[in-house]
């Protein structure tokens, strides 16, 4: 609460504060391009059997008699993609040939290659590594172990982060991803792409994680919806920016190469960023405290008042807090209290089922049957006035009734499209969007809502462990994709009931944070907490007092 304070002496938000947060946002806009890649990069593009070499008789064959005379057809009148004849079918060309019983022809499996329709896609990893036909689950693996690098970037890096300090993991951050999204543009092998991707996708963590949180600690109380709303917009920016990118560069190393390079330049001017003065307080690291408010002070149009700012003063107004602070944590520490158990509970779920609807719907977007580059930059668009209407019931009506009200709108959205015809490929479409657009307001509200109820000593790390679930939906949400090849309508009704339930559980067991400070230990959660208790129990007591007036003198009148 008492650095709630200086920070509004010091200017409140001011220039410091705008500066910053520009500074932290670009990498954000490159990091969610980096999500969203295997869209591209692992594209399918249409593709058959090469066909078998003739050594007599092809000569004046057309191309499309050759595929007519030595491969199968689907039930669409396409090549089949996978199987070729065993010798050629010369019978085929007669102009009364039927093509659709080729039962007892032999056929073998596509021994000499595959043939890609290169019109919209000029390469990606399925065609360099011939991830097709039995090796077609290597992309989904490869996706899945790039959220599984997500979801252990959660997990380590948020304890870190509370341990060594936000700046200087978003420092390494920056070079990491630098290093590991270079190799994975240029290593000429998919288990050398596969690895670098785990590396990139644990950075892509670190960098969510612990931006939001150096922002959030420098920002007033005031500040914390439109900060928390800005970062979700610059999410947002960057899956358009994605598709535009993918659009104008077709080959998948160098998109992959367009999207790293900037980490370069972001590390280096990473080391001119503050580190959090909460931070640095509680670790008792008050003289580098001092020296980033003053400059914050300066920055701000108040170096007066920063220069009287002395070490006593700072300590002396956040003593409760550092008294209260204990010298270690653990994840333990996250369901040691009852007040913790229910944050942490609640957050759970609600990052859970938000980024398992959120990646159901998104990472797979060849499945609507239209252009992939208007499907990714439609889901990104969609996240524009979604948000803007989160960002104003946050701030309005409050995070918790925003945070339920998006993941069951979210769900609905996913639920209803379950009744739209397979052909109405458009409105499926555009349902689909709206629901990963709620899913993404959901997205925004949890990082702050998930910020803003973690005691700062603690914060990055319930910040990672919930990022961890949210990581685990992600894996899981490839799985789920596969039950549909044999009940398709389950998966649908999954993805929508996850959200649904989270979002009623978030509005009945959360408390609210709109316009609250911060708490900084837990022990102040557990004050809130009771504080909470009482209220209700005095409104709980104001409502029964009257009603049991008016039976008593109902009673007596009766009498």
């Amino acid at each position: 609460m008492a650095f709630a304070d200086l920070l509004d002496r010091l200017g409140g938000v001011g220039t410091f504060q705008i500066l910053h947060s520009i500074f932290l946002a670009f990498p954000v806009l490159m990091v969610a391009t980096h999500n969203f890649l295997q869209n591209f990069t692992a594209a399918f593009p249409s593709h058959h059997c090469e066909p078998k070499p003739i050594i007599n008789g092809s000569e004046d064959l057309s191309y499309q008699e050759l595929l007519k005379i030595t491969l199968p057809t689907d039930q669409k009148g396409q090549p089949e993609k996978c199987r070729r004849f065993t010798d050629p079918q010369w019978s085929f060309l007669h102009p009364n040939a039927t093509l659709t019983n080729i039962t007892g022809i032999e056929t073998e499996t596509c021994v000499d290659g595959w043939v890609y329709d290169r019109s919209g896609i000029r390469s990606s990893i399925i065609t360099e590594w011939n991830l097709v036909c039995d090796l077609h689950p290597m992309k989904q693996m490869a996706q899945s172990v790039y959220m599984v690098g997500v979801l252990l970037g959660g997990a380590i890096f948020g304890g870190i982060a509370d341990r060594f300090g936000r700046r200087s993991v978003l420092i390494w951050s920056y070079m990491q991803m630098s290093v590991a999204g270079s190799l994975v543009a240029f290593l000429p092998s998919f288990p050398c792409y596969v690895f670098f991707r785990l590396i990139s996708g644990m950075t892509f963590s670190s960098i969510l994680l612990n931006t939001l949180c150096l922002m959030l600690e420098w920002m007033p109380v005031k500040g914390r919806t439109l900060a928390g709303t800005f970062i979700g917009y610059v999410f947002t920016s960057g899956q358009m920016v994605l598709a535009g990118l993918a659009y104008a560069i077709r080959d998948w190393r160098w998109l992959q190469f367009s999207v790293t390079a900037p980490f370069y330049f972001f590390f280096v001017y990473s080391w001119f960023l503050q580190e959090s003065g909460r931070w640095l307080i509680l670790n008792g690291k008050t003289d580098q405290a001092l020296t980033n408010l003053r400059r914050l002070a300066r920055l701000n149009g108040k170096l007066e008042e920063g220069l009287k700012l002395t070490k006593d003063e700072v300590v002396a107004e956040m003593q409760h807090e550092i008294s209260n602070r204990k010298s270690s944590h653990s994840i333990l520490d996250l369901m040691r209290t009852p007040g913790m158990r229910r944050i942490t509970g609640c957050l759970m779920m609600v990052w859970f089922s938000t980024s398992f609807a959120y990646y159901g719907l998104a990472m797979d977007l060849q499945k609507f049957g239209i252009s992939v580059y208007l499907v990714q930059f439609c889901f990104g668009a969609i996240d524009v006035p979604a948000k803007f209407v989160a960002a104003l019931t946050m701030s309005y009506v409050g995070r918790r009734v925003t945070q339920a009200t998006f993941l069951i709108l979210a769900g609905a959205m996913i639920i209803i499209n379950i009744f739209v015809p397979l052909e109405m490929r458009v409105l499926r479409t555009a349902l689909a969007a709206l629901g990963k657009g709620f899913c993404a307001s959901a997205f925004m509200c949890a990082y702050l809502y998930s910020g803003e109820l973690f005691p700062t000593e603690i914060r990055q790390t319930g910040m990672g462990f919930s990022d961890v679930n949210a990581r685990v939906g992600s894996v899981v949400a490839p799985v789920i994709h596969l039950i549909g090849d044999h009940i398709p309508i389950l998966p649908a009704i999954i993805f929508g009931t996850a959200p649904i339930l989270s979002g009623i559980l978030a509005l009945c067991l959360l408390t609210e944070t709109r316009n609250q400070p911060l708490t900084d230990t837990i022990q102040e959660v557990e004050e809130r907490r009771l504080k909470n208790n009482w209220i209700k129990q005095e409104a709980l007591k104001m409502e029964i007092t009257p009603l049991a007036h008016k039976t008593d003198t109902c009673f007596k009148d009766a009498i």
